[in-house]
């Protein structure tokens, strides 16, 4: 436990960024699966993943993944996207 005032501080607010850090690695996830999920239906993926670039570019905007992470995903979607 903390015992400083500013240890106590910092224990929320590292909280508080764990909260929203789950919250974009979660909807990165999501994205991905719905994707997967399309093209294992066959369906139109165009809609869909172009919203999952937007998850995974706004993630590692924000330092949740990093670019490399990014680039890899994205690239890999693109490549099960093109190939069914």
């Amino acid at each position: 436990m903390p015992i400083t005032r500013s240890a106590k501080r910092a224990v929320r607010v590292s909280t508080r960024k764990k909260a929203v850090n789950d919250r974009n690695k979660k909807a990165v996830k999501e994205s991905i699966k719905t994707v997967e999920k399309t093209v294992a239906t066959k369906g139109d993926t165009k809609k869909i993943l172009s919203s999952a670039f937007s998850a995974i570019d706004k993630a590692a905007k924000r330092g949740v993944i990093s670019k490399n992470t990014a680039a890899r995903r994205k690239s890999r979607l693109s490549r099960i996207t093109k190939a069914k």
